[in-house]
């Protein structure tokens, strides 16, 4: 069939913004290896760093040899295709630029796990864990939300309630499964050595490097730009009653609700913090940055700046208020991963429940069709079918990675390959079991503790 000179621009267009989107994505691996470098003590840095590779590396066969399809494929996610997704997935939309763009989203999943169980976990289970989650647990998700025969879609033939769950780039899909999986390897490996006294009460394990931890995050700002507007996969679209509007219309602004969300969680972190600490601190700035944007990622197309503002405001303080409670449970996690991406997460599909505007709810999911009518946000005049349906998507998302996430760090801690042993972890993990420290010399002399360790084993 002979295709047009018009549609070959057309599509050409959409796959170089795809693949562009795409490479966005994956700098934000970066951006996690620098933020996770720099938030852990100077004798686990090549661990975290190393961890980070094999998080891409692994992912990347596990989700071509099942992910892909078990999140594009079949009706079924649990029969059909299993090897091979780009062969087997039986959808001509589905191309290579389409599999490298979700392939993408698969590996941050695994990313923002590893952060949780930083400092403390065997290499052998990070190999174990990041290939059951990028080629399994992730994609069931990633098909109930996303495909257009997933039962929570959007974009299905007869949506859940007649809206499905708006997880538009995947506060939900990505950062709430990445933060459910990361609470039970916390959970079951228990806080990290020292991380509490005789009497509960925390001891502080500052990150050994700042402008890591900076540098990371806007590398991850950066990447956002991908991960959000990208979702508008094909932007050359246009809506069939006008003929200066299409999907190109929402890809601005969506990047400035991601922008507003993010700053103004910033903002509101720094001065939450210097209230309760006493000072400004650049580290809880940056993690309050990026529960902006994990909030906004599920409804950044469908809202207003001004909603993007309010987003941000209340994903500070949740952010903020986990962090308090996870300290008073004696809870673990190096990163806030689960804090930042299970608690931000869970907001933003809220979030997007109570504030989705019906125009860009039709323009997102209807091509703008004129005449369609959808559920939209409780709070803008929508009713509650909308709310309900995101209510249902965290609930089961909860579900389904404990499910499945649970019972895979328990038996990793029952067969012992799991945590390491204290004497290894008071040395460091770069020292036991990686050769040596990331950095020469000795891990760094300004912490007096490290260089003892340090100096003890080059006795030994």
């Amino acid at each position: 069939m002979e295709v047009s000179w018009e549609t070959s621009v057309t599509d050409s267009i959409n796959t170089i913004y795809l693949l562009f989107s795409a490479y966005l994505v994956f700098v934000m691996q970066l951006g996690f290896a620098m933020l996770c470098a720099g938030s852990v003590r100077a004798k686990n840095a090549m661990n975290i760093m190393l961890t980070n590779v094999v998080d891409a590396v692994v992912g990347s066969i596990s989700y071509y040899l099942f992910g892909f399809a078990f999140a594009f494929g079949d009706s079924n996610p649990f029969i059909g295709t299993f090897f091979f997704a780009l062969k087997d997935v039986p959808n001509a939309t589905y191309d290579y630029s389409y599999f490298l763009y979700q392939w993408a989203f698969a590996i941050a999943v695994a990313g923002i796990t590893s952060g949780s169980i930083a400092e403390r976990t065997q290499f052998s289970a990070y190999l174990v864990f990041s290939f059951f989650l990028t080629g399994f647990v992730y994609p069931i998700v990633a098909h109930w939300v996303w495909s257009s025969s997933g039962w929570l879609s959007p974009s299905s033939t007869s949506p859940f309630l007649g809206s499905g769950a708006i997880d538009f780039a995947g506060s939900g899909v990505v950062h709430l499964v990445g933060g459910v999986a990361g609470l039970w390897g916390s959970l079951i490996e228990g806080p990290r050595v020292g991380r509490f006294d005789a009497f509960g009460k925390a001891v502080p394990m500052r990150g050994h490097n700042a402008t890591l931890v900076v540098l990371g995050t806007f590398l991850l700002w950066f990447g956002w730009f991908g991960f959000n507007p990208g979702s508008y996969d094909k932007i050359l679209v246009p809506y069939p009653s006008t003929t200066d509007q299409g999907n190109w219309t929402g890809v601005g602004r969506t990047a400035v609700t991601t922008t507003l969300a993010g700053s103004t969680a910033g903002i509101v972190t720094l001065f939450g913090r210097r209230l309760l600490v006493g000072h400004w601190d650049a580290l809880d700035v940056c993690n309050g940055v990026l529960g902006g944007f994990v909030a906004i990622t599920s409804g950044c197309s469908v809202v207003e700046p001004w909603a993007a503002i309010v987003c941000g405001f209340v994903s500070a303080w949740v952010l903020i208020g986990l962090n308090i409670v996870a300290l008073k449970l004696r809870f673990d996690d190096p990163l806030e991963a689960t804090q930042l991406h299970g608690g931000c997460g869970t907001w933003g599909l809220i979030f997007t429940g109570l504030f989705a505007k019906e125009e860009f709810v039709v323009q997102a999911y209807n091509s703008g069709e004129s005449g369609v009518s959808r559920p939209y946000g409780l709070f803008m005049g929508g009713g509650w079918g909308l709310l309900a349906a995101q209510v249902v998507e965290v609930v089961v998302i909860i579900g389904w990675v404990s499910a499945t996430m649970g019972p895979l760090f328990f038996a990793l801690h029952k067969l012992k390959i799991l945590r390491i042993s204290a004497e290894e972890e008071m040395a460091g993990l770069d020292i036991s079991s990686h050769g040596g420290y990331a950095y020469m010399g000795h891990p760094d002399e300004s912490h007096p503790r490290y260089y003892a360790e340090y100096m003890q084993i080059r006795r030994q």
